[in-house]
């Protein structure tokens, strides 16, 4: 093969990847683009719920100086309200069971 059809091989393979590095860009730029677009409308939303989305730390009390009968009466309104959560849980789960139990299977 002459030297010439050697450069010509390697010009177009040259040129092929840069047109496929410059196609993979552009690509990569607009799927770019397309995912800020979908974090602004996102924080518009959350704008828009007018929420506080920064947690905030309890306020440190030491134990040491707070009567013991409030804070007797603190961990058992937690374990009460724990108690609740569960119940509440257990009982969606036994209506999700009763509900699947009972349901008819319709066939297209």
């Amino acid at each position: 093969m002459p030297w010439w059809s050697w450069l010509l091989i390697w010009s177009a393979l040259t040129l092929g990847l840069l047109a496929l590095l410059v196609w993979s860009g552009v690509r990569l730029y607009r799927k770019s683009l397309g995912a800020l677009r979908g974090f602004e409308a996102l924080g518009d939303q959350i704008a828009a719920l007018n929420v506080d989305v920064s947690p905030r730390p309890e306020q440190f009390r030491p134990a040491v100086f707070t009567d013991l009968a409030a804070l007797r009466h603190e961990v058992e309104q937690r374990e009460a309200e724990r108690v609740h959560r569960r119940q509440v849980r257990r009982d969606g789960r036994i209506v999700r069971g009763k509900l699947m139990r009972n349901a008819r299977y319709v066939t297209r």
